[in-house]
C-alpha cells in the first residue's frame, strides 16, 4: 500500500496583522461577498423562527422607502410597475455582497476593518428595526448582532482557506484551492436555504388558515349580478370586474402584515363624541353591504394599469363616524395601518352619500391579505394615496389642517380627486393589425361623476362617438368600443373621455406628481 504524502499546511494569517493575508484579492473579495449573503440569511432565518422579529432586510428597505424622493418613487413605479418592492430588495441584497466583497478585500489587510465593516452593518440593521411597528426593537438589535457575528465567523474562516489557496500551487497541489471553493460554496448553500426557511416560516402564518376559514355574513345590501349590457364581447378588452389575482398593489409595505383577526381592533377617536374599538365580529357587525367601487393609483401613468374594478364588502364609513358622533370641525379623517401608514381625506367624503366603506371582501372572497387583510377603506373618487388605507387598525378624526398623510409631506398634493381618464386597451400598442374592420376599444373612468361619452381619434381625423357599455354605477370604469375601417400603413390612435359634469379630459400631459397623470392616451399600431 502506497504511504500518502504529507503535505505541511500553510501558515494562516493573524487577524489584524498588516501584511496581506487571505490569498488574493478576489479569493477575498468572494471570501466577502459569501460571509455578507451568510450574515442575511441568518438575519432571515431569525425572523422566520422568532415571531416577534424583523426581517433586516426589510427594515432597512422600508427606511429606504420613506427617504426615497417622489420623483425617484415615480421612476421605480414607472419602470419596475407593481415588481418595485421586489426590484428595491433585490437592490438591497446586491448592494450588501457588493458591501461585502469590498470588506473581504479590505480585511485581507486588516482583519479589523471586516470587523468594524459587519458591526456597521449590524448598527444600520438595528437602528432601522427600531422603526418596524409590528416588531420588537429589542429582537431587531439581537438578530443584528448574531447575524453580522455569523458573517465575521465566516469571513475568518474563508479568508484564512483563501490564504492557504494561494500558497497550495508553491506545494504542488490544488488542495487548497478547493478546500477554499468547497468552503466558500458552503457558506453561499447555508445563506441561501437560512433565507428560503426564513421566509417561508414568516409566510406560513396562522393568518392564512384564519382567512381561508372565514365565511363572509351575508350582506344587508346585495348587489344583482352586472347585466350583459355592461360589459362588451371585445377579445383583449379589460374585463368589468378585475380578478384578485390581476389587481394592481402599489403600497409602501415591503413585507404583507399578516394580521390575526382574533387579535385585531379598530380603533375610532379624535374628534369624536364616543370613541370605542371594534373587533372583526363587532364590525362586521354593524351591518355589511356591497359596493361596486373602481380604484386607482396617482402614479397611474395615461394609459396605465395601475387602476382595478372590484365588488367590495364592507361597512359604509359612515355608519362607523355616525356610531362616533364626528364633532364640528372635524374636517378630515384619517385611516392608519398596522404597520403605521397613514392617509387622510376630508370629512364630507365619508358623509356624502358615496359608496365608501370599511372593506372586509373583495370580489365575493375575504380581502387577500396584499389588499389589505382583515380590513381596509375603499372611498369613491379619490386616489389611494390620500384613502386606501390598508391593514386597518384606526380612523381618527381631525382637522384638515392638524395632520397630513404618509405621501403629502412627500410632496403630493393633499388633495387626490381622480380625473376622468380612458385607456385603449385593444389594439395594442405596436400591434400588428390585419387590414379591414376592427375594433378599438378600452375602458373609461371618472369615479363619483361617471362616464358621459367617449370618442376617438384616427390619426389626425375628427373624433368620433365610440359605443360605451351600459354604465353599472357612477363608481364604475366604463367599457367602450369603436369599429374601425384599418387600411394599411402605420396609424396613430388617440381616446378621449367626457365625464357626466360635462368636462372633457385634457390633451395637456402631466405628470403623476402630485396630483395625478393627465393627457390622452395615444397608440401607434400598423396595418397589414
Amino acid at each position: 500500500m502506497a504511504r500518502a504524502e504529507t503535505v505541511e499546511a500553510p501558515e494562516l494569517a493573524r487577524p489584524g496583522q498588516r501584511r496581506a493575508a487571505g490569498g488574493g484579492p478576489s479569493r477575498a473579495a468572494v471570501a466577502g461577498i459569501a460571509a455578507a449573503a451568510l450574515a442575511l440569511g441568518v438575519s432571515e432565518l431569525l425572523a422566520g423562527l422568532v415571531s416577534a422579529a424583523p426581517s433586516l432586510v426589510l427594515a432597512v428597505g422600508a427606511r429606504v422607502v420613506d427617504a426615497v424622493p417622489a420623483p425617484v418613487k415615480n421612476f421605480a413605479i414607472a419602470v419596475f410597475g407593481t415588481a418595485d418592492k421586489k426590484a428595491l430588495l433585490v437592490g438591497i441584497v446586491v448592494l450588501s455582497v457588493a458591501a461585502g466583497a469590498a470588506l473581504g478585500v479590505a480585511a485581507r489587510r486588516r482583519f479589523a476593518l471586516g470587523v468594524a465593516g459587519f458591526a456597521a452593518f449590524a448598527l444600520l440593521g438595528a437602528w432601522a428595526a427600531t422603526r418596524e411597528i409590528q416588531s420588537s426593537a429589542l429582537l431587531g438589535a439581537a438578530s443584528a448582532v448574531v447575524s453580522a457575528t455569523a458573517g465575521v465567523g465566516a469571513l475568518r474562516l474563508l479568508l484564512g482557506a483563501a490564504t492557504a489557496a494561494d500558497t497550495a500551487p508553491r506545494s504542488g497541489t490544488g488542495g487548497g484551492r478547493r478546500a477554499f471553493l468547497r468552503l466558500a460554496g458552503i457558506a453561499a448553500t447555508a445563506a441561501v436555504a437560512s433565507a428560503v426557511v426564513g421566509r417561508s416560516l414568516v409566510q406560513r402564518t396562522a393568518v392564512v388558515g384564519t382567512r381561508a376559514g372565514l365565511v363572509m355574513p351575508p350582506p344587508a345590501r346585495v348587489l344583482p349580478p352586472p347585466p350583459e349590457t355592461a360589459t362588451l364581447d371585445v377579445e383583449g378588452l379589460t374585463p368589468l370586474f378585475t380578478p384578485n389575482a390581476d389587481f394592481y398593489r402599489i403600497d409602501t409595505a415591503l413585507s404583507v402584515p399578516r394580521v390575526d383577526v382574533a387579535t385585531w381592533r379598530l380603533k375610532v377617536g379624535g374628534m369624536v363624541d364616543r370613541p370605542f374599538e371594534l373587533s372583526y365580529d363587532e364590525l362586521q357587525a354593524l351591518g355589511v353591504v356591497e359596493v361596486d367601487v373602481t380604484i386607482a393609483c396617482v402614479s397611474n401613468e395615461v394609459g396605465g394599469g395601475l387602476i382595478g374594478n372590484a365588488r367590495w364588502l364592507g361597512v359604509p364609513l359612515a355608519a362607523v363616524l355616525e356610531r362616533a358622533g364626528v364633532q364640528d370641525g372635524a374636517s378630515q379623517v384619517v385611516g392608519r395601518s398596522v404597520d403605521g401608514w397613514t392617509a387622510g381625506f376630508p370629512t364630507e367624503l365619508a358623509l356624502d352619500g358615496r359608496n365608501a366603506v370599511v372593506a372586509v371582501g373583495m370580489n365575493g372572497e375575504p380581502l387577500p391579505l396584499e389588499h389589505g387583510f382583515p380590513a381596509r377603506l375603499v372611498v369613491p373618487g379619490v386616489y389611494g394615496y390620500v384613502s386606501a388605507t390598508k391593514w386597518l387598525a384606526e380612523i381618527e378624526l381631525t382637522t384638515w389642517e392638524a395632520f397630513d398623510g404618509y405621501w403629502v409631506p412627500r410632496g403630493w398634493a393633499k388633495e387626490g380627486p381622480i380625473k376622468t381618464q380612458s385607456r385603449i386597451d385593444v389594439p395594442r400598442a405596436g400591434a400588428a393589425v390585419a387590414a379591414g374592420r376592427q375594433p378599438i376599444a378600452g375602458v373609461a373612468w371618472a369615479q363619483h361623476r361617471g362616464v358621459e361619452a367617449v370618442e376617438v381619434q384616427v390619426d389626425d381625423g375628427a373624433w368620433e362617438p365610440a359605443r360605451m357599455a351600459e354604465e353599472l354605477d357612477v363608481d364604475v370604469w366604463r367599457q367602450w368600443v369603436l369599429e374601425w375601417d384599418a387600411t394599411p400603413g402605420p396609424h396613430v390612435l388617440r381616446v378621449r373621455a367626457t365625464d357626466a359634469d360635462g368636462a372633457t379630459q385634457t390633451e395637456q400631459r402631466a405628470p403623476v406628481a402630485p396630483d395625478g397623470a393627465s393627457g390622452w392616451h395615444t397608440v401607434h399600431v400598423n396595418v397589414t
